[in-house]
Order: structure tokens, then C-alpha cells, then sequence
């Protein structure tokens, strides 16, 4: 039997501008009328979407150079989500039933244009693993740092969306030694325990120089980077002759309070890039998009063998999302953090 679409809909709109970082209290959840879709749409009820620190950004109103337009008061959050389509044109290559992933994510359900929809399959196990930032990751480990066998890689922001998943990436693609980085002690037992990790690094504990010097006492091949600031600037001083360094986030600038989310300086020592022929590159999905596709595949392919696993938390249900990006953002969570909404 078909489902007959609801008449409204719920959606989570950005009602204040935050003097900071972005809290509950910037958010409102809202009860929308929802219209069938017309030609060229599909009517997608969402089952999970992805809470991610690049919201920040968006909010903080610094969207200049990303691919992605700012979010105003008023303007419902969107984001990668994944859900099945409830309705469709009669012309349409979707049917009701099909599982997707699109970008408007936020809210119970979406009208999104044929052409912003991707249909999933089943080449990963799980649908909610698509919401995964591996791709990332994957890229930059493979079209950027080359990671080769035998290297020793660090990765920082280790218990994140990016990082939880680049350690055991790293290892798979060669590297002898994975070191990491998190702000919780108690995150730095779990990637060591369940992750594999050799080492992680804690800021704050002793310096960074010292804990790097500890755990790669002959310096660093690869760095995958999702913070800056004070732990890049500590990775370019253990860079061996030749490092691959490839930037792939800058949470502490968008995690900071003292800032817009747009911004992320560090100071790092060029002389030190150049006298050990240090490569630094930023990574961007879009320069590589053949990328997704063979994640994709791959990263199906590790799950079902069990060479790799998806760390995500599941929030349960829309109202809990603004909390869930708060916590994300005060770094409670571990790995991937998802909103999932129940059938409705």
C-alpha cells in the first residue's frame, strides 16, 4: 500500500543570531504545511541527517569561498541527510519506497529536486553509514598524503566524524604507526582500545611537542589535519624529510567562541616546511570527485569484512537536534553524530 504523505511537517529554523557559538536557545522547531511534489521533485521523508561542525561556518555568516550558502534568521539548517522517497512525478526515475541521500536535512521531510537526489543501493550495509565523513578521509589519505607502507601518520580531531574513521584508513592503506589527537582523556582510551590507535595525544596534559616527541620519536611521514592551531603548528615541527601534510578541517577555529567560524590562523615554522621538503595541501572533495564512488564501494567492502567500523552516535528524534549540535560542538560525543527520526 502507498503512503499518503502528510498535510504538514516539522523543521528546525535558525530564530536568533548567536554572539558565539550557536546554542538550543538559537532554534525553533516548526510545524510546516507540506505540499506534494511537482514536476522534476520527490518527496523524501528523512530518516536520519548528519550534525556537523560545518553548520558553524554557515550560521557565523563567513560562507565566502564554501560550496554551501549561509544560513539567515528565518532559514530552516540543512545538511546531508538520508530517507525514503514517499512520493514522486508520475515521470519520475524514483519510486515510492526508494532509499536516498540529499542535502536537506533539518526537518521530517523534504521536497528536493530529482538532480539533488542520489539513490543509495546497498553497497554499504547500513544506510546511516552514507551520512559517514570517510570520504573525506579516504581522499586525503589517497590523492593527497599518499600514505605508503611504512609511514607513521597523525591524525588530529582522531575522535570526530573525519578522525574516527582516518586512523584505521591509514592503517589499511599502509601506514606502520597512527597516532592521534582528542581533547578527552577518556576519547583517547576508546581510539586506542577500540580504534587502534598506538598513541594519542591529549592537549593540555603536558605540551604537544613533548607527547609528539614521545609517541613518534622519529618524526611524522603523513598528517591528516581536522583541527589547526596549536597541533599543526606541533605536527610541522616532528615533520620527517618529506612529509605529506593534507588539512582537511580547522575546528579550532569553528569550535571557537572568540571567533566567526570562518577563520582558523596558526603559526607554523615555513623555514622547517622548507628545509625538510614538507608538502601542506588543503583537500577538497570537490577537486576529486571520483572519490565518493570508490569510498563508497570500499568502504562497504571493509564493513562487511570487519576491517572497519562506523563509530556514530544516534540521537533520537528533531527535538533533541539543536542540543545534539551544541554537544557536538563541547565535544561530548564520539565519531559521527546523527539526528535519526522515527516513522511518523
Amino acid at each position: 500500500m502507498a503512503t499518503v504523505p502528510p498535510s504538514t511537517t516539522r523543521e528546525i529554523l535558525l530564530t536568533d543570531n548567536p554572539q558565539g557559538l550557536p546554542g538550543p536557545e538559537h532554534f525553533t522547531v516548526v510545524e510546516k504545511p507540506l505540499s506534494a511534489p511537482g514536476p522534476g521533485q520527490v518527496l523524501v521523508r528523512n530518516r536520519y541527517f548528519l550534525v556537523f561542525p560545518g553548520l558553524r561556518t554557515l550560521i557565523g555568516g563567513q560562507a565566502d569561498g564554501v560550496p554551501l550558502p549561509r544560513i539567515h534568521v528565518g532559514d530552516t539548517l540543512f545538511g546531508p541527510a538520508v530517507g525514503e522517497v514517499v512520493a514522486a512525478s508520475a515521470d519520475s526515475s524514483f519510486r515510492p519506497g526508494d532509499t536516498v541521500s540529499h542535502l536537506l536535512g533539518w526537518r521530517e521531510h523534504a521536497l528536493v529536486a530529482e538532480d539533488d537526489c542520489a539513490p543509495l543501493g546497498d553497497a554499504l550495509p547500513d544506510p546511516v553509514a552514507h551520512l559517514s565523513s570517510g570520504a573525506a578521509a579516504y581522499g586525503a589519505l589517497t590523492r593527497l598524503a599518499e600514505v605508503r607502507a611504512g609511514d607513521t601518520v597523525f591524525v588530529t580531531g582522531a575522535a570526530g566524524g573525519v578522525g574516527s574513521l582516518a586512523g584505521a584508513l591509514a592503517r589499511l592503506l599502509g601506514a606502520t604507526r597512527v597516532i592521534g589527537s582528542t581533547r578527552s582523556p577518556d576519547k583517547a582510551e576508546r581510539l586506542r582500545a577500540e580504534l587502534g590507535y598506538d598513541a594519542v595525544l591529549v592537549p593540555g596534559s603536558q605540551s604537544l611537542d613533548t607527547q609528539l616527541a614521545a609517541a613518534a620519536p622519529e618524526g611524522i611521514d603523513v598528517l591528516l589535519d581536522t583541527v589547526g592551531g596549536e597541533q599543526l603548528t606541533a605536527a610541522v615541527r616532528a615533520a620527517r624529510r618529506g612529509a605529506r601534510f593534507t588539512l582537511v578541517g580547522a575546528l579550532a577555529g569553528q569550535l571557537s567562541p572568540h571567533r566567526d567560524g570562518g577563520s582558523a590562523p596558526a603559526e607554523i615554522d615555513t623555514f622547517r616546511l622548507v628545509n625538510q621538503s614538507v608538502s601542506l595541501r588543503g583537500y577538497s572533495g570537490m577537486d576529486h570527485p571520483e572519490v565518493n564512488e570508490e569510498w563508497t564501494k570500499r568502504f562497504g567492502q571493509w564493513l562487511r569484512s570487519g576491517e572497519i567500523t562506523f563509530p556514530h552516535v544516534r540521537v533520537p528524534g528533531m527535538d533533541r537536534a539543536p542540543r545534539a549540535l551544541q554537544e557536538l560542538f563541547e565535544g561530548r560525543h564520539f565519531g559521527t553524530v546523527v539526528v535519526e527520526l522515527p516513522p511518523r
